[in-house]
């Protein structure tokens, strides 16, 4: 048994530091390719040249983003009866979800791991996995709502290079939106589509399709339990919404302030927040960790024209490291200090890592 749990810890580090790895690996590519032709002293000077009040701005203004999340977090577990959540465990929950999103393709690994440790802290899994699905709904909703209104009433941000791909990413996460209703409001009808589905897929003789099968009747379990939490709560569920829309507003906010700390003064606010937010669609659905490499490479094709050929490069850090790599790295610490924690508070852990392994499968 000790053996076996031995491997299973192995396995698990593995498949983080795995993760690790290319989330690195595609930073260094990136920002080689990118900047390989790039004098690098001209790059220093933009960034050294910002304005340090509207860096420090745009850096609270996520820490806004994060807290936003962590008390609809917290008020929706208190609806739910779970009323000794903190902010502060709230937004550790939110730091670790945000750091396991950040590494993991598609930012599939952060809900699973959040609902994991939430567990941990004696919520009930339905609980924290219904909390888990209301603000990754609300988040949808909101982004797209975002996206599809920036791009309707300020055209002039997508160009001819981009627009194949904002219909590609719009168009995706509308799929996804579009599950969503229908797992929470049509239960009977997704599970006939999912049966058929799997049915074709075991035909076809993909491997473990009954335990795939398992998981994602579970995982429908659980929109039925939106269901009923919608119709039983619909004001506490028009506030999370109206909440995950003030989150992303904090986010999408964030590159004014670096277009401001650059002393410019050419585009109006809507104007930069109708970018991020198009950038955001555009890239958000696509299969790498944290979006590396296509956020950066979108951000200079859009921002580019607001922002000049000069300051564009100096700029794309600034925004990314803010709005993005700064907070991995702020995550990255309270994952560590919470194993850490959970590791002298348990004594053993050998259950946490049994537990874990489970856990990461399901990011996989």
């Amino acid at each position: 048994m000790r053996k076996k749990i031995m491997d299973m810890r192995k396995k698990t580090v593995f498949k983080m530091l795995r993760n690790l790895l290319l989330f690195v690996a595609l930073i260094v590519v990136t920002f080689w390719w990118i900047f390989r032709k790039q004098n690098m002293n001209d790059l220093f000077n933009t960034i050294k040249s910002a304005n340090i009040f509207y860096l420090i701005l745009g850096a609270f203004l996520m820490l806004c983003y994060h807290l936003t999340e962590s008390y609809n977090l917290r008020s929706i577990l208190v609806t739910l009866g779970e009323r000794k959540i903190s902010m502060l465990k709230a937004l550790k929950f939110t730091f670790i979800g945000f750091f396991f999103s950040s590494i993991t393709p598609a930012a599939s690994g952060g809900q699973p791991i959040e609902v994991y440790y939430m567990t941990k802290e004696n919520i009930p899994g339905p609980k924290a996995a219904l909390t888990s699905l209301l603000i990754l709904f609300g988040f949808q909703i909101s982004t797209i709502t975002y996206g599809v209104v920036c791009a309707i009433l300020n055209p002039g941000v997508l160009n001819n290079k981009l627009i194949w791909l904002y219909i590609l990413g719009t168009t995706l996460n509308v799929l996804a939106l579009t599950l969503f209703f229908f797992c929470i409001f049509s239960p009977k009808t997704t599970t006939k589509i999912i049966k058929v589905f799997v049915k074709g897929l075991k035909k076809a003789r993909i491997k473990h399709m009954d335990r795939r099968e398992k998981n994602i009747m579970e995982s429908l379990n659980k929109y039925n339990e939106g269901a009923s939490f919608i119709k039983s709560h619909k004001s506490a569920f028009v506030k999370i919404i109206l909440r995950e829309f003030l989150q992303v507003a904090f986010y999408f906010s964030v590159p004014f302030c670096i277009y401001k700390s650059m002393g410019l003064t050419g585009y109006n606010y809507f104007e930069i927040f109708s970018m991020q937010a198009i950038l955001y669609i555009t890239v958000c659905a696509l299969p790498l960790p944290g979006a590396v490499g296509v956020s950066e490479t979108v951000f200079l094709r859009i921002f580019g024209v607001a922002f000049g050929a000069t300051l564009i490069g100096g700029s794309m850090i600034l925004s990314r490291g803010v709005t993005f790599y700064l907070y991995v790295v702020i995550s990255f610490v309270v994952v560590l200090i919470n194993a850490i924690r959970m590791r002298k508070r348990n004594g053993d852990i050998d259950n946490y890592v049994t537990e874990l392994e489970k856990d990461i499968e399901v990011t996989e």
